[in-house]
């Protein structure tokens, strides 16, 4: 019943043929209105997050959009466009909840590297040393993977929704086994370690990893280790069998193959996991890569630790000049220098944004998965946002 359902093995791909491509809404779908935001323009220049929301909903038929920006002045404002549900023509909640999808591989990798920090991993280590006996297939050895190639996206491992039936039903509940089952099924992508390659499955493993050293399950992990350590209050990694999002949210959509929108709010995100689980909102993904940069009294990760973090390698599937660290992403600013973030896709939800080293924060939330252009559209405000 649901074997159309769009899916991004990226956080944002220039490469169509990575994902399909969802159609724009009828332009009568949003006509309901664009809402003001909370938001002034600063040092007397034009604010250009307004009217970037409002061309995502009238242009490009996206539901709803929301945005958060923490600007150089140091005041942080929120913004909203469209409408929050399409069958009540309801008003967007100011910085609502969404699915934050990927943006959750940054909060599994900050788990690991604090794990390593106490000594209970190593990153480079290989997968055996954790999981022994767990990882084997036709190109696949766990003796030959280390934990480092799994947080990079190098180990060469097969992407497990690439096999479909794992998501012929988003509201079936997943067992981390059973879709590690569905990679193994498949051929290694390359040899470990000598190409990159985005991949959800790497991020299962670390899932894994974190729950064999621990002893304990990987949401309560990152609630102790991340979201309560730094006082994200919006933002939560669902218990298994949660459906819903808490409290106020936008409605997410996912385009049929008949061109019709169908409400993905309510689906059970176990099949994104370690990979793509976490609710959050635009604010609070603000705070958390904010604090994640912080150089002096970093509340998450060591020195040692965010250096190993922000070692990058080339990521040019995502675009052009963008480097993948371990977990988390750097992007070129148009206005020079760069900023870190990681971005996500999830059915009925897409987020792009981050964070820069002097403290400026922009994070955009859309309501269903934007074609390829509207989410360069998207991208294209963030960098606005920061360099404005």
């Amino acid at each position: 019943m649901h074997e159309h359902v769009s899916h991004s093995r990226f956080p944002r791909s220039r490469r169509g043929g990575r994902r399909r491509v969802v159609a724009v809404v009828a332009a009568g779908i949003v006509a309901a209105g664009v809402l003001a935001p909370t938001a002034a323009s600063a040092g007397g220049r034009p604010d250009s997050v307004q009217p970037s929301l409002n061309a995502l909903v009238k242009d490009d038929g996206l539901p709803a959009a929301l945005a958060t920006v923490k600007g150089r002045d140091g005041r942080t404002r929120s913004y909203t466009a469209g409408v929050g549900d399409l069958a009540t023509g309801s008003k967007v909640p100011l910085d609502g909840r969404i699915r934050a999808g990927s943006n959750t591989k940054t909060f599994t990798a900050v788990v690991v590297l604090q794990l390593v920090a106490e000594g209970r991993i190593g990153l480079d280590e290989p997968v055996e040393t954790y999981l022994p006996g767990l990882l084997r297939g036709d190109g696949i050895d766990g003796h030959r993977i280390t934990v480092r190639q799994l947080l990079q996206h190098t180990s060469g491992l097969p992407e497990y929704l690439d096999k479909g039936s794992v998501l012929t039903d988003p509201t079936r509940y997943y067992e981390p086994r059973e879709l590690l089952d569905a990679a193994l099924a498949q051929k290694a992508r390359f040899a470990p370690g000598t190409s990159w390659e985005y991949n959800n499955t790497n991020y299962l493993l670390a899932g894994l990893i974190i729950q064999k050293v621990t002893g304990r399950p990987l949401g309560e992990e990152i609630t102790k280790r991340v979201i309560d350590r730094i006082g994200l209050r919006h933002t939560y990694f669902p218990t298994p069998g949660d459906m819903t999002i808490r409290k106020a949210h936008p409605r997410g959509y996912n385009q049929d193959a008949d061109g019709s929108l169908r409400d993905y709010t309510e689906l059970d995100p176990s099949w994104g996991w370690a990979a793509g689980a976490v609710v959050s909102t635009n604010s609070d993904l603000n705070r958390f890569f904010s604090a994640l940069l912080k150089d002096d009294g970093n509340p998450l990760l060591k020195k040692a630790q965010r250096k190993q973090m922000r070692t990058t390698v080339r990521a040019d599937e995502i675009g052009p000049g963008v480097r993948y660290g371990l977990g988390l992403v750097s992007r070129p600013l148009s206005c020079g220098g760069l900023y870190w973030g990681h971005g996500g896709t999830l059915p009925g939800y897409y987020t792009a944004g981050g964070a820069t080293d002097d403290g400026r924060s922009a994070n955009i939330a859309v309501t269903m998965i934007p074609s390829d252009a509207a989410g360069q559209r998207v991208e294209a405000t963030v960098d606005a946002a920061l360099c404005r």
